[in-house]
């Protein structure tokens, strides 16, 4: 440990990423990216004058990839906040609207960056627990609150909430800010950004990591009132005004365009989830009900763990949480057809 770190950084526990491998021939079904690769537009925008135009800045504002998000999800431009992947975008919320006297609120079994957040920017939160069959009770948030995030569908356990519920928590919870961090949504979750314009504390944060294949991008965005905008934008432009790079906001612009090509592979991936969640049950897994592009799966054995182990000397590559309660479950992203027939051929085998 240095003696140089701050106090925060020596408390710190970071937040631990997927694993990323450096070998050829792996199912990697452990970090739920796409299978598919990115719209073919993308591939058009590698031109040479593109290339020469990094040497210029971007628009700060990003405004032709803001025009195109409200565009698509009939909102205005004063509306939407773009940054580095959704990351980034939580982390520039968690400071506008998240340092308060009261304790910020989210589930116990969640999105794992929520602590890390916590700890480094000095804000109070408390986890609420997820009910026994890992599903979220809103009714527990009912209580004093500095504001409320959850993932919906939730991660890693994949499970959604029906935006009835939803709308019923922002009609209780109306003096703090509620985000909604859909990742996942386009995989069977319903989106809350309808609610933006009837509820003022309301920011709905997704990526393009997921269902549009630009993990590698890095592109996410927020939708609320323009005042957690402008909120956002002090934030932001305290702490880096570039935020997307020229190249990235273009693929983005070319993914919302291509919406044929978005429809066509999130439907590939419902369907083989579907399938997948079947063949693990006939094996005898406890598999959570997915609305994500991963299903969250206990072996019948509670042999998690030597089942990870077994899967990668097979080059299969699937995440396992060393944490309460889920510590016997699989999260396994969806691939291909043939990958996902090649993970149940091995589990039968073992």
């Amino acid at each position: 440990m240095s003696t140089f770190w701050s106090q925060v950084v020596r408390e710190l526990e970071p937040y631990v990423p997927g694993e990323q491998p450096q070998i050829d021939g792996l199912i990697k079904l452990n970090t739920n990216e796409s299978p598919y690769p990115p719209s073919p537009e993308v591939l058009k925008l590698m031109t040479q004058d593109a290339i020469e135009r990094l040497r210029l800045y971007p628009d700060p504002n990003s405004k032709k990839l803001k025009t195109t998000i409200a565009n698509y999800y009939g909102v205005t431009t004063e509306q939407v906040f773009v940054g580095n992947g959704s990351d980034e975008v939580l982390a520039l919320a968690f400071m506008a609207f998240f340092q308060q006297s009261q304790p910020l609120l989210f589930p116990d079994i969640s999105y794992s960056f929520y602590p890390v957040y916590c700890k480094l920017f000095g804000i109070n939160a408390q986890q609420i627990p997820l009910l026994d069959d890992f599903t979220i009770d809103f009714a527990h948030y009912a209580k004093p609150n500095g504001g409320i995030i959850f993932p919906n569908p939730n991660a890693p356990t994949a499970i959604g909430k029906p935006l009835t519920d939803i709308e019923t928590l922002l009609q209780k919870n109306t003096q703090s800010v509620v985000i909604v961090d859909e990742a996942y949504v386009d995989f069977g979750g319903e989106t809350a950004i309808g609610l933006v314009n009837k509820y003022p504390n309301l920011l709905v944060v997704q990526t393009l990591s997921k269902s549009r294949s630009l993990a590698g991008a890095r592109v996410g965005f927020a939708i609320g009132n323009s005042d957690l905008i402008i909120g956002l934008d002090r934030v932001k432009n305290s702490f880096n005004s570039y935020p997307l790079d020229r190249l990235a906001e273009a693929a983005t612009i070319a993914a919302f365009e291509d919406d044929s090509y978005f429809q066509t592979c999130r439907a590939k991936i419902i369907t083989t989830r579907d399938w997948t969640a079947k063949e693990l049950a006939a094996l005898g897994f406890s598999v959570l009900p997915s609305q994500a592009n991963f299903v969250f799966a206990k072996p019948a054995n509670n042999n998690a763990v030597e089942i990870t182990q077994k899967l990668r000397e097979h080059k299969i590559l699937v995440r396992h949480f060393n944490a309460p309660r889920i510590n016997e479950f699989l999260r396994i992203t969806i691939g291909t057809d043939a990958q996902m027939q090649q993970l149940i051929s091995v589990l039968k085998t073992l």
